[in-house]
Protein backbone atom coordinates (compact mmCIF):
# COMPACT_ATOMS: atom_id res chain seq x y z
CA UNK A 1 0.00 0.00 0.00
CA UNK A 2 0.89 3.70 -0.29
CA UNK A 3 1.09 4.41 3.46
CA UNK A 4 1.13 8.08 3.00
CA UNK A 5 -2.24 8.25 1.58
CA UNK A 6 -5.60 7.59 3.96
CA UNK A 7 -7.44 4.17 3.40
CA UNK A 8 -10.37 5.82 0.98
CA UNK A 9 -7.20 7.21 -1.30
CA UNK A 10 -5.21 4.14 -1.62
CA UNK A 11 -8.48 2.25 -2.06
CA UNK A 12 -9.05 5.22 -5.24
CA UNK A 13 -5.71 5.14 -6.50
CA UNK A 14 -5.90 1.33 -6.88
CA UNK A 15 -9.54 1.78 -8.66
CA UNK A 16 -8.38 4.13 -10.98
CA UNK A 17 -5.59 1.94 -12.28
CA UNK A 18 -7.70 -1.36 -12.48
CA UNK A 19 -10.13 0.56 -14.53
CA UNK A 20 -7.56 2.42 -16.58
CA UNK A 21 -5.81 -0.76 -17.15
CA UNK A 22 -8.62 -2.81 -18.06
CA UNK A 23 -10.06 -0.25 -20.53
CA UNK A 24 -7.04 0.76 -22.03
CA UNK A 25 -7.62 4.22 -20.89
CA UNK A 26 -5.04 6.72 -20.03
CA UNK A 27 -4.25 9.30 -17.34
CA UNK A 28 -2.33 12.49 -16.83
CA UNK A 29 -2.43 15.73 -14.99
CA UNK A 30 -1.58 19.17 -14.16
CA UNK A 31 -0.73 20.22 -11.11
CA UNK A 32 0.03 23.73 -9.61
CA UNK A 33 -0.12 23.29 -5.14
CA UNK A 34 0.18 19.69 -5.32
CA UNK A 35 3.69 19.75 -6.93
CA UNK A 36 3.67 16.63 -8.77
CA UNK A 37 1.94 15.25 -5.80
CA UNK A 38 -0.44 12.75 -7.71
CA UNK A 39 2.26 11.91 -10.53
CA UNK A 40 4.10 10.49 -7.28
CA UNK A 41 1.39 8.81 -6.23
CA UNK A 42 0.04 7.57 -9.93
CA UNK A 43 3.84 5.86 -10.28
CA UNK A 44 4.34 4.08 -6.93
CA UNK A 45 2.26 1.85 -8.19
CA UNK A 46 3.77 -1.06 -10.31
CA UNK A 47 3.23 -1.16 -13.94
CA UNK A 48 1.42 2.44 -14.03
CA UNK A 49 3.36 2.71 -17.10
CA UNK A 50 0.39 1.33 -19.20
CA UNK A 51 -2.19 3.81 -17.98
CA UNK A 52 -0.31 6.90 -16.57
CA UNK A 53 0.75 8.57 -19.65
CA UNK A 54 2.17 12.48 -18.45
CA UNK A 55 2.55 15.52 -15.82
CA UNK A 56 3.56 18.91 -16.00
CA UNK A 57 3.85 21.11 -13.06
CA UNK A 58 2.75 24.36 -13.50
CA UNK A 59 3.27 26.19 -10.39
CA UNK A 60 3.82 30.15 -12.14
CA UNK A 61 0.80 31.71 -14.07
CA UNK A 62 3.57 31.49 -16.97
CA UNK A 63 4.29 28.18 -16.96
CA UNK A 64 0.60 27.55 -16.87
CA UNK A 65 -0.02 29.79 -20.69
CA UNK A 66 3.19 28.07 -22.23
CA UNK A 67 2.23 24.22 -21.37
CA UNK A 68 -0.85 24.60 -20.75
CA UNK A 69 -2.17 27.11 -23.05
CA UNK A 70 -4.47 28.24 -20.25
CA UNK A 71 -5.20 32.08 -21.81
CA UNK A 72 -3.62 35.16 -20.02
CA UNK A 73 -6.98 36.57 -19.90
CA UNK A 74 -7.90 33.98 -17.66
CA UNK A 75 -5.36 34.40 -15.22
CA UNK A 76 -5.78 38.14 -15.14
CA UNK A 77 -9.74 37.82 -15.08
CA UNK A 78 -10.04 35.30 -12.26
CA UNK A 79 -6.47 34.45 -11.13
CA UNK A 80 -4.75 30.66 -10.84
CA UNK A 81 -6.95 29.36 -8.29
CA UNK A 82 -10.40 29.63 -10.31
CA UNK A 83 -12.84 27.03 -11.45
CA UNK A 84 -12.00 28.53 -14.77
CA UNK A 85 -8.20 28.24 -14.62
CA UNK A 86 -8.67 24.62 -13.01
CA UNK A 87 -11.24 24.00 -16.19
CA UNK A 88 -8.28 25.01 -18.44
CA UNK A 89 -5.39 23.83 -17.28
CA UNK A 90 -7.58 19.85 -17.42
CA UNK A 91 -8.25 20.99 -20.71
CA UNK A 92 -4.83 21.84 -22.05
CA UNK A 93 -3.95 18.36 -20.91
CA UNK A 94 -6.09 16.83 -23.11
CA UNK A 95 -5.55 18.29 -25.97
CA UNK A 96 -1.51 18.45 -25.76
CA UNK A 97 -0.66 15.16 -24.61
CA UNK A 98 -3.88 13.14 -25.42
CA UNK A 99 -4.93 11.21 -22.71
CA UNK A 100 -8.58 9.78 -22.08
CA UNK A 101 -8.69 11.42 -17.96
CA UNK A 102 -7.15 14.18 -17.08
CA UNK A 103 -6.87 15.57 -13.32
CA UNK A 104 -5.56 19.18 -12.71
CA UNK A 105 -4.66 20.90 -9.27
CA UNK A 106 -4.72 24.56 -8.57
CA UNK A 107 -4.53 26.22 -5.06
CA UNK A 108 -3.07 27.98 -2.08
CA UNK A 109 -1.26 25.32 -0.07
CA UNK A 110 0.21 28.24 2.32
CA UNK A 111 1.57 29.91 4.29
CA UNK A 112 1.03 33.13 1.80
CA UNK A 113 -0.61 33.94 -1.25
CA UNK A 114 -4.03 33.84 0.39
CA UNK A 115 -6.38 36.82 0.11
CA UNK A 116 -10.11 37.42 1.88
CA UNK A 117 -11.79 35.45 -1.00
CA UNK A 118 -9.24 32.89 -1.41
CA UNK A 119 -7.53 31.74 2.07
CA UNK A 120 -5.03 29.06 2.76
CA UNK A 121 -6.56 25.89 1.85
CA UNK A 122 -8.38 27.09 -1.46
CA UNK A 123 -8.23 24.69 -4.12
CA UNK A 124 -9.59 24.16 -7.58
CA UNK A 125 -9.68 21.24 -9.24
CA UNK A 126 -10.48 20.29 -13.22
CA UNK A 127 -11.26 16.71 -14.69
CA UNK A 128 -12.19 15.95 -17.76
CA UNK A 129 -13.46 12.74 -18.71
CA UNK A 130 -15.70 11.18 -21.81
CA UNK A 131 -15.36 15.14 -23.32
CA UNK A 132 -16.49 16.30 -20.09
CA UNK A 133 -15.31 19.20 -17.77
CA UNK A 134 -15.75 19.10 -13.94
CA UNK A 135 -14.54 21.75 -11.81
CA UNK A 136 -14.47 21.59 -7.94
CA UNK A 137 -13.56 23.12 -4.83
CA UNK A 138 -12.38 22.23 -1.30
CA UNK A 139 -11.37 24.72 1.40
CA UNK A 140 -9.15 22.66 3.34
CA UNK A 141 -7.54 23.09 7.09
CA UNK A 142 -4.16 22.56 8.08
CA UNK A 143 -0.33 23.34 7.82
CA UNK A 144 1.30 23.77 3.58
CA UNK A 145 2.22 19.99 3.65
CA UNK A 146 -1.80 19.70 5.40
CA UNK A 147 -3.50 20.79 2.48
CA UNK A 148 -0.89 19.53 -0.44
CA UNK A 149 -1.90 16.06 0.68
CA UNK A 150 -5.83 16.65 1.38
CA UNK A 151 -5.57 17.71 -2.10
CA UNK A 152 -4.13 15.01 -3.72
CA UNK A 153 -6.83 12.57 -2.21
CA UNK A 154 -9.51 14.21 -2.66
CA UNK A 155 -8.42 14.15 -6.22
CA UNK A 156 -7.98 10.72 -6.30
CA UNK A 157 -10.84 10.25 -4.68
CA UNK A 158 -13.35 12.86 -7.07
CA UNK A 159 -11.52 11.23 -10.07
CA UNK A 160 -13.33 7.81 -8.86
CA UNK A 161 -17.01 9.57 -8.50
CA UNK A 162 -16.88 10.83 -11.79
CA UNK A 163 -15.82 7.60 -13.57
CA UNK A 164 -18.52 5.67 -11.13
CA UNK A 165 -15.85 3.42 -10.13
Amino acid sequence: MISYLKENAQNALHRLAKHLQQNKLTVSCAESCTGGGLAYAFTALPGSSAWFKHSVVTYSNAAKTAHLHVPEDTLHAYGAVSPQTAAAMAQGVITHFQSDVAISVTGIAGPDGATVDKPVGTVWFGFVVDGQTVTQMRQFTGDREAVRQQAIEFALVFVCKILTI
